[in-house]
C-alpha cells in the first residue's frame, strides 16, 4: 500500500503531499480542487507512466489535440497535447518536471518523473554494429538541437524517450521489460458500463469471486441468479442476467444504470488483488439508499484481497454513507479516512478526517465536503 504520495507540477497540482493514506481513501472538495487529478496521478504512478495510458487520459479530458483541430503540424499538436499534463501547461525543455513519488508499506521510496527534453541524435559505428545515441542537452536555450521528446524516468532511470515529432508518439509506448499491471483498475466518471467488463468477468469465471459479483447485484435485484457476457451483432460483449425462477435471459443494460454501475465496481474490485482500485465520483448512478451496502462490500473485499482504494465524491449522501460504514469497521487499524482537498491561491492542501472525527462532524451537522 501507498503510505504517502507526493505530486509536483501535474495539472493543477503544483506541489502536494498526501500523508498517512489508509486502505480506503475518500477524497472530497470543491470543483477544481484536484480530486480527479490525484486519481490520475496515482494511476500514472501505479502503471509506471505507460504512455498509452497517458494518451488515454488526455483523450478523456479532451486534451488530445490533432491536426484537424487547427494545429499546424504533427509536432505542434503532440506538444500541445502533452503540455496539458504540466502545471499551467508550461513547455520548458529539461526543466519543470512532473514528479510522482510514493512511500510504500515497506518504507521503500519510489518516484516517476516526466519532462520535455531537447536532444540531438548521433550515430556511432562500431566494429560490428551501428549505435544510435540520444544526446540530451542541458541548456537547450543556448544550443542547437534537432529533436524534442518526452522523457519518462523511474527512480532516476530513463525508461522511455517519446519523440513527440513522430506521427503517433503513443506507438512508442511500450516500456522495455515493463508490463502493464493487471491489478490496477480505474473507473472514470462516466463509466457506468465499461467495455472491459467482459474481460474482467472472464478473469474470475468459475472462481469464488463470481459469488461476490452476484451478491453485489442482489443489492438492487434480489432475484439475480447468474450473469454472463454475450457478443452482439457489433462484436461487442454485453452483460446478460438470469433471474431466479425465470428461464428468460435479460440484457443487464435494460435494468438501469444502478445495477450496471454496481457490476462495474465489483468486477473492478475483485480484479484488483494486491493492487489499486480508483473510482471517480462514486455516487454516479447509485441511489443513496444502497450506498451503505456497496461501501460494506468495498471495505470487506479490499481488506481480504489486500487492495488499496482511492475514490472521489461531490455527494454529502456518499460521505454520510461512508461515515456509517467506516465506523462499523473502526476496529480495523488504518481501515479508511476522508481527505478533503482545499485550494487557495493556487495551492492545494488537505484536511483529514478519521472515523471518530467524521462521526462527530455528522452528529453535529458540520460540513466536511
Amino acid at each position: 500500500m501507498i503510505k504517502s504520495f507526493q505530486v509536483k507540477n501535474y495539472r493543477n497540482l503544483r506541489d502536494i503531499t498526501i500523508d498517512n493514506l489508509s486502505r480506503v481513501n475518500l477524497f472530497a472538495g470543491k470543483n477544481n480542487s484536484g480530486k480527479s487529478t490525484i486519481l490520475e496521478a496515482i494511476y500514472i504512478y501505479s502503471t509506471k507512466a505507460n504512455i498509452n495510458n497517458i494518451y488515454q487520459l488526455l483523450e478523456e479530458r479532451g486534451d488530445n489535440i490533432n491536426q484537424k483541430s487547427g494545429a499546424q503540424s504533427t509536432f505542434e499538436s503532440n506538444l500541445k497535447s502533452l503540455a496539458a499534463l504540466f502545471h499551467n501547461r508550461e513547455i520548458l525543455y529539461n526543466k519543470n518536471e512532473i514528479l510522482l513519488s510514493a512511500i510504500e508499506d515497506n518504507n521503500s521510496s519510489n518516484s516517476i518523473t516526466i519532462q520535455f527534453i531537447a536532444y540531438n541524435e548521433r550515430i556511432n559505428s562500431g566494429n560490428q554494429s551501428i549505435i544510435h545515441e540520444k544526446v540530451k542537452l542541458e541548456d537547450p536555450n543556448n544550443s542547437n538541437y534537432s529533436r524534442v521528446g518526452l522523457e519518462i524516468s523511474l527512480d532516476n532511470k530513463s525508461f522511455i524517450n517519446v519523440p513527440i515529432d513522430a506521427g503517433r508518439p503513443y506507438r512508442y509506448g511500450v516500456h522495455p521489460n515493463l508490463s502493464l499491471p493487471h491489478n490496477i483498475q480505474y473507473i472514470r466518471t462516466r463509466s457506468i458500463d465499461r467495455d472491459v467488463n467482459g474481460k474482467l468477468w472472464d478473469n474470475i469465471t468459475l472462481s469464488e469471486k463470481e459469488k461476490n459479483v452476484i451478491e453485489a447485484l442482489k443489492i438492487i435485484e434480489k432475484s439475480a441468479e447468474r450473469i454472463n457476457f454475450i457478443e452482439n451483432e457489433n462484436k461487442e460483449r454485453t452483460a446478460v442476467i438470469k433471474l431466479k425462477g425465470n428461464d428468460n435471459i435479460y440484457p443487464l443494460k435494460s435494468m438501469g444504470d444502478g445495477i450496471n454501475r454496481i457490476l462495474t465496481i465489483i468486477l473492478a474490485l475483485v480484479n484488483s488483488d494486491g493492487g489499486y482500485l480508483l473510482i471517480d465520483e462514486f455516487e454516479n448512478g447509485l441511489h443513496y439508499s444502497i450506498q451503505d451496502k456497496i461501501w460494506e462490500i468495498i471495505f470487506t473485499i479490499s481488506q481480504k484481497l489486500n487492495i488499496q482504494v482511492f475514490i472521489t465524491t461531490h455527494s454529502d449522501d456518499c460521505i454520510k454513507s461512508f461515515t456509517r460504514v467506516l465506523n462499523s469497521f473502526n476496529k480495523t487499524k488504518n481501515c479508511g479516512k476522508l481527505i478533503r482537498l482545499e485550494i487557495e491561491n493556487e495551492l492545494i492542501s488537505q484536511v483529514d478526517y478519521n472515523y471518530k472525527e467524521l462521526k462527530i462532524a455528522y452528529d453535529n451537522n458540520i460540513e466536511v465536503r
